[in-house]
């Protein structure tokens, strides 16, 4: 099994910037891509952010420019950059992890339990 903890959401004015982590722990496991998704009240989760093991990146549209993803495949651990930060980009951000158990050579998702980010105008 593979647990993701995230963390370092806030409140936060328009403009400013934030920076999530989330790592994932665990035993016989490896982490295939990881994905930031978030979602705001009232809406669908929509993906933010993905990134491969190989460190290809892929954004959605809206965060484009504004948003880094980037891990450290040693700690495990994947990070949001959030600069530039709008009052719509507000909502519960999750981590997301494709993971193969060794032992069972198969790949399963796993999520982290949110993380809330407010930005205010």
């Amino acid at each position: 099994q593979v647990q993701l903890v995230e963390s370092g959401g806030g409140p936060v004015q328009a403009g400013g910037s934030l920076r999530l982590s989330c790592a994932a722990s665990g035993s016989d496991f490896s982490i295939n891509a990881m994905s930031w998704y978030r979602q705001a009240p009232g809406k669908q989760r929509d993906l933010v952010a993905t990134i491969t093991s190989s460190g290809t990146t892929d954004y959605a549209d809206s965060v484009k420019g504004r948003f880094t993803i980037s891990r450290d495949n040693a700690k495990n651990t994947v990070y949001l950059q959030m600069n530039s930060l709008k009052p719509e980009d507000t909502a519960v951000y999750f981590c997301y992890a494709a993971a193969t158990i060794t032992r069972w050579r198969s790949q399963f998702g796993y999520w982290g339990q949110g993380t809330q980010v407010t930005v205010s105008s």
